[in-house]
């Protein structure tokens, strides 16, 4: 047995359409959206009358992709919070950028902000991370590849 590719990262989302938005103008691609629901949901994902809408948004080259999905039902009633970076599970997703200023810019046109700061790693990378929405932490990473040699 192998693994053949990473396919994808799913995040649950209450508003599919600021979420797409988000990640669409920080130069994804998003692919119609889509209903998902019927007994083999339920099945697959443990929770009975699922009903979904969903967008994949995916990098230019089709290599990196993230479902974004709204369940319609069943609703989760314990909320959010705007987690830290260190709470276990999956917290943060990385995009490599063009401009790391431009995509903060970007970011902060559409409500979000740092987490803290942008920070040159060791002249390879500037780097930060961003509170997308509904809490989302999105590392900006722009390949400087200066080195410190």
């Amino acid at each position: 047995m192998s693994i053949r590719r990473l396919d994808h990262v799913g995040i649950i989302v209450d508003d599919l359409a600021a979420a797409t938005a988000f990640f669409v103008a920080l130069g994804l691609e998003a692919d119609p959206p889509m209903i998902v629901e019927g007994e083999w949901v339920g099945r697959v994902n443990g929770l009975d009358d699922s009903h979904v809408e969903l967008v994949t948004v995916h990098t230019p080259d089709n290599q990196g992709r993230l479902e974004l999905t709204r369940f319609i039902t069943p609703a989760d009633d314990r909320g959010r919070d705007a987690a830290p970076s260190n709470r276990h599970g999956i917290r943060h997703v990385a995009l490599v950028v063009d401009d790391i200023d431009a995509a903060v810019t970007t970011a902060r046109e559409h409500g979000c902000d740092l987490v803290r700061d942008v920070v040159d790693y060791e002249g390879i990378y500037r780097l930060c991370y961003v509170r997308g929405p509904e809490g989302i932490i999105v590392e900006l990473a722009e390949e400087t590849g200066r080195g410190e040699n």
